[in-house]
């Protein structure tokens, strides 16, 4: 995984809080201000505001709550990486540890998966992990508890159509993102170089409109391509 520092050391990171309690807000938004790397751009009250404030703001990384009135954080995630233009990173933030908010944000794209709860330095983190193109979720959602959800959720797109798209290699990278592997380690096991991962890892996400390695990992479960528990 990318380490924090590292990522936030090459530029300031551009972030947006979106919760419809004020208090909550304004305390995310404390939070982020104490870090000399990361920027905050905007703020929201639902996920409605979000996607009005979205396009101007170009936040890198968007905190996002999932209950939220007018429009709910699930599916501002949604339309957040589905729009034309910039599409930041989405980490999501609930009170409630419910299973279903995992798989249906992760399906919507998020980047990350963490609780309110989450100590400060952590989420801080968690914002730069994700704003590195990594996935984060939080250590109670165990990567056999998504497959599950994964395996058992609807499927939204047939499954020999969507790989049949990808080479041999791409679908080699898929499924070693979906077991947790970040892009140096995928190089090592692969034999190849890391630039050469990140041209898979892109081309992957291209032909299978997915915004994140989050959404990679749902996407290879759903298809079958990769089974729980299998590695």
């Amino acid at each position: 995984m990318t380490d924090p520092a590292t990522s936030a050391s090459a530029r300031q990171i551009r972030v947006m809080v979106v919760d419809d309690q004020e208090l909550v807000r304004a305390g995310f938004c404390a939070l982020l201000g104490s870090d000399d790397d990361l920027t905050l751009v905007a703020e929201a009250g639902n996920g409605r505001e979000a996607l009005e404030l979205a396009p101007a703001a170009r936040p890198d990384v968007v905190l996002m709550d999932i209950r939220m009135p007018t429009v709910d954080g699930i599916e501002a995630t949604r339309r957040l990486l589905t729009a034309d233009g910039h599409r930041p990173a989405v980490l999501v933030l609930t009170t409630f540890d419910l299973d279903e908010y995992v798989y249906d944000a992760l399906r919507a794209g998020a980047s990350g998966f963490l609780l309110k709860d989450t100590p400060p330095t952590q989420l801080i983190d968690a914002v730069k992990i994700v704003a590195a193109g990594d996935a984060l979720i939080s250590p109670s959602v165990t990567r056999r508890l998504i497959a599950d959800f994964a395996r058992q959720g609807p499927a939204t797109v047939p499954a020999s159509d969507e790989l049949e798209l990808l080479t041999e290699r791409e679908r080699e990278v898929l499924v070693l993102i979906a077991r947790g592997r970040s892009n140096p380690e995928i190089a090592d096991e692969l034999f190849i170089s890391e630039a050469t991962v990140k041209t898979h890892v892109s081309r992957v996400f291209s032909k299978l409109h997915l915004a994140s390695r989050a959404q990679a990992v749902t996407f290879a479960y759903e298809t079958g391509l990769v089974v729980a528990g299998s590695g």
